[in-house]
C-alpha cells in the first residue's frame, strides 16, 4: 500500500472504533435508566431508532452533494458534531423525568445522528476511492474496527456506568471520538473533481434494491436488540448490566473476527458474493427463532443458548453484509455510473440510508411487539424479516442465473 493508502486505513479505523464505542456504550445501561424515569419499552424502542431515522434523512441528502461540500470536511464536521452531542448526553440524567427526558433525548439523539451519517458516508466513499481495486477486503478490514468498538463499548459503558455513574460513560466516549477530528483534519486527502449523478437513476436498478432489502433486515435485527436484549437479559436471565455488556460482546466478537476473512474471499471470488447474502441471511433467520427462543418450540430461555445464537448472528450477519457495499458499486459501474466520488457518494448515501432504516424499523417495531408480547415473539419476527430477505434474494439469483439477462435490465 502506499503511504496515502495506510493514513486513510488508519484514519477510518479510528472513526469506525471510536463512532462504533459511543453508538453501543448506551445499550447495557440506558433502557433500564429511561425505564426508572418512567419511559415505555415502546419509547425506549423510538429513542434508539430515531437516531437512525436521522441517520437515514442525513445519508441521502450528505451523499447526493458529497462532492459540493467536500468528502474531507463533511468527515471532521460529522465526527466534531457527534462527538459533543454524546458528551451532552451524558447530562441528561439531571432533567425532570417524563416529556421533558424524552424530548431532549429525541433532539440531542437526532443532531448526533446527522453527524455520524456525515462521517459514516463520507467514510465509505473516500475508501472506495483510495482502494477502487479491493473494496470489499477494505471494508472487512475496517469492520474489525467496528467490531471492536461494538466489543469494548458494552462492557465499558456497563462498568463505567455501575463505578461513577451515568454521565462518565458519554463524557468519556465522546472526548475519544472529539480526539478522532485532528487526526482525520490531517490525514484524509482532499477530493478531486466530479461529476453528479441521480439517486433516482440508481435506485431504478432490481439488484440495489434486492441488496438493499438484504442490509435493511439486517440492521433492522442488531437496531432490535441494541433496544430489547439487555432488558431481556436482567429480566429472564438475571444478568447485571455489567454483565449484559459482556454478553453482548457474543455479538460483536464472531462479526469484528469474521469481517476481514469473508472481505477477502468477496474480492477473490465475487462471483460467491451473492452466495454468501443468502447462506448468511439464512442463519441470521434460525438464530433469531432459537434467540429467544420462540415459544413455538416450547424451549426456556436458557444463558448458553442466547450466547450461542448472539455468537451465530453475530457470524452470519458478517457473512451477509461484507459483500454488499461491493455488489451495490460493481452494478453502479456495470449500469454506465462513473467511477468517481460522486457515484461512490450515491451509493454510501444509500447504503448508510437503507441501513439507518432497518436501524430505525427494529428497535421501534421490535420495541411495540416486545411490550405487546415478548421478547421471544419479537425476535421470531426479526427472523422472519431476515428469511423473506433470502427468500427474495435467492429467488432473484435463479432468475439471474437461469434467463442470462445482464446487470442492468434485471439485476
Amino acid at each position: 500500500m502506499s503511504r496515502q493508502q495506510i493514513l486513510t486505513l488508519t484514519a477510518m479505523a479510528s472513526i469506525n472504533f471510536s463512532s462504533m464505542i459511543c453508538y453501543s456504550i448506551l445499550g447495557p445501561f440506558f433502557p433500564n435508566e429511561a425505564k426508572k424515569k418512567g419511559v415505555s419499552q415502546a419509547m425506549i424502542g423510538l429513542i434508539f431508532g430515531i437516531y437512525a431515522l436521522c441517520t437515514l434523512v442525513g445519508s441521502l441528502l450528505l451523499g447526493k452533494y458529497i462532492v459540493q461540500i467536500g468528502a474531507k470536511f463533511m468527515i471532521v464536521a460529522g465526527l466534531f458534531v457527534s462527538s459533543g452531542c454524546t458528551v451532552l448526553f451524558g447530562f441528561l440524567d439531571q432533567v425532570s423525568d417524563g416529556t421533558v427526558f424524552v424530548v431532549l433525548c429525541f433532539i440531542t439523539r437526532c443532531i448526533n445522528a446527522i453527524g455520524f451519517s456525515a462521517a459514516v458516508t463520507s467514510s465509505f466513499a473516500v475508501s472506495a476511492k483510495v482502494f477502487p481495486e479491493s473494496i470489499a477486503t477494505v471494508l472487512g478490514f475496517m469492520e474489525i474496527f467496528t467490531g471492536l468498538g461494538l466489543i469494548l463499548g458494552p462492557p465499558l459503558g456497563g462498568w463505567l456506568y455501575q463505578s461513577f455513574g451515568y454521565e462518565i460513560p458519554f463524557v468519556f466516549t465522546g472526548c475519544l471520538l472529539f480526539a478522532t477530528v485532528p487526526l482525520n483534519l490531517w490525514i484524509l486527502p482532499n477530493a478531486v473533481p466530479s461529476s453528479q449523478n441521480s439517486f433516482l437513476r440508481l435506485c431504478t436498478r432490481m439488484k440495489i434494491l434486492l441488496i438493499c432489502f438484504v442490509v435493511f433486515s439486517l440492521s433492522s435485527g442488531l437496531g432490535f436488540l441494541d433496544a430489547t436484549l439487555s432488558i431481556f437479559a436482567i429480566e429472564k436471565l438475571n444478568l447485571s448490566a455489567g454483565s449484559v455488556g459482556l454478553l453482548m460482546i457474543g455479538l460483536s466478537l464472531p462479526y469484528g473476527a469474521a469481517s476481514p476473512v469473508f472481505g477477502v474471499i468477496s474480492d477473490k471470488y465475487p462471483s460467491i458474493r451473492k452466495w454468501m447474502m443468502v447462506i448468511g441471511g439464512m442463519a441470521t433467520a434460525v438464530s433469531f427463532c432459537f434467540l429467544g427462543p420462540l415459544p413455538i418450540f416450547h424451549i426456556r430461555s436458557q444463558l448458553w443458548l442466547t450466547v450461542l445464537m448472539l455468537i451465530v448472528v453475530g457470524f452470519s450477519l458478517c457473512m451477509t453484509c461484507i459483500p454488499t457495499f461491493a455488489e451495490m458499486i460493481a452494478c453502479a459501474h456495470e449500469n454506465g455510473f462513473e467511477e468517481d466520488l460522486s457515484t461512490l457518494g450515491l451509493v454510501s448515501g444509500l447504503f448508510s440510508a437503507v441501513w439507518s432504516a432497518g436501524m430505525f424499523f427494529g428497535p421501534t417495531i421490535g420495541g411495540y411487539i416486545t411490550q405487546a408480547l415478548n421478547f421471544e415473539w419479537s425476535a421470531g419476527v426479526q427472523g422472519a424479516l431476515a428469511f423473506l430477505a433470502v427468500r427474495t434474494n435467492s429467488m432473484g439469483i435463479f432468475y439471474f442465473i437461469f434467463f442470462d439477462v445482464t446487470c442492468g435490465q434485471v439485476w
